[in-house]
């Protein structure tokens, strides 16, 4: 880990909220760099760019901000001249991405745009298909591979290469209809990953894995929702460009988001379903439903919370075990531990001096 140790231990509620920035495992990092690595390239620079330590790469527990993340995506993109970062056996050139939204947008309803998304795809992504099928009730995006990606089924290269695909179209499709498409399930074609737990924040938390192709599940009538973007907006949304969509996963859970803040405000006080829905104005059974249609749950709320705010002071402050455990509302320190080697699989010490 690097960064300086805060001079002063920080414990107020404020505090623990303005360190509480959402974060996303190193398997990500490590994944959307394996193209590069792979290929003997040095990517130091790019992770100092973006805020990454380039140690923490081998650091299977560490954590980065979700915006580093999304610098890091853009900075690679732009390396490499490659929208795919690489991992392909060919390689989707700067604007691929732009052109893929201009021919969605026009569409009549998510369905044609999701149509139109994996024709063009099939033109450009020789690598892996995407397919999308109806039935009366259920609908599914289908990714299957059509050449090897990698020298192996848990390849870090075509781990990334499924999980940047799905979370591109599933992303991309939530913009469109301008709300959350909550996915009902997703089977992955690799073994679970090591940072298979943050799935449940950008997928679903009904996730398999070792499947013959990715396949994820979602209500039929989800297809039928009308295209809300207009090209005004477009030229707006593609001023980031894709690496826009690692964003969102936190942004189109509203329900969420609020459950998340709520909960960072009353630390060091540790607020049940009950109190955070009765402050919410809302049944603890609605919020219950609300956060199931996200693909999330109260207590994986609190945990992720937990955790990003544990592994950000452990990273800049000098601040004992012993009352960070307090600030974040654990009964005693070694529940904290417990839940720490369960995040990181290390203890917080150890954690710490990495």
């Amino acid at each position: 880990m690097s960064g300086d140790i805060a001079a002063q231990t920080v414990t107020t509620a404020d505090s623990a909220t303005r360190n509480s920035g959402a974060t996303v495992s190193i398997g990500f990092v490590t994944g959307m760099l394996s193209g590069m690595r792979s290929r003997g390239e040095n990517v130091d620079d790019l992770l100092r760019g973006a805020g990454i330590p380039p140690a923490a790469i081998d650091n299977p527990g560490a954590r980065v901000a979700l915006r580093s993340y999304a610098t890091l995506y853009k900075s690679v993109t732009e390396h490499l001249g490659d929208e795919a970062f690489g991992l392909l056996n060919t390689s989707l050139r700067p604007g691929t991405f732009e052109f893929l939204c201009r021919g969605m947008i026009g569409s009549p309803s998510l369905g044609i745009a999701l149509e139109r998304c994996a024709r063009y795809l099939a033109v450009v992504l020789p690598d892996l298909r995407l397919e999308v099928e109806r039935t009366h009730s259920w609908a599914l995006l289908r990714i299957v591979e059509q050449s090897r990606v990698g020298h192996s089924r848990d390849d870090a290269r075509r781990v990334f290469a499924f999980e940047w695909l799905l979370r591109l179209v599933h992303g991309l499709a939530c913009w469109l209809v301008a709300r959350s498409l909550s996915l009902s399930s997703v089977a992955f074609p690799f073994p679970r990953p090591t940072h298979a737990d943050d799935y449940a924040l950008i997928y679903t938390a009904n996730s398999s894995f070792d499947a013959s192709a990715l396949e994820a599940s979602f209500h039929a009538n989800l297809l039928d929702l009308p295209i809300r973007r207009d090209d005004a907006a477009l030229e707006s949304f593609l001023q980031n460009g894709p690496e826009t969509l690692t964003m969102l996963y936190r942004r189109d859970r509203e329900t969420v988001r609020q459950v998340r803040d709520a909960l960072a405000a009353a630390l060091p006080a540790s607020p049940g379903i009950d109190d955070i829905a009765a402050d919410m104005h809302l049944s603890p059974r609605t919020l219950h439903r609300r956060l199931v249609q996200e693909g999330s749950s109260f207590r994986a709320i609190k945990d992720a919370l937990r955790r990003d705010i544990a592994l950000a002071r452990l990273e800049r402050e000098n601040v004992p075990v012993s009352q960070l455990a307090h600030d974040l509302g654990f009964t005693d320190t070694s529940a904290f531990f417990r839940a720490f080697r369960k995040w990181t699989g290390q203890a917080p010490s150890r954690y710490r001096s990495r």
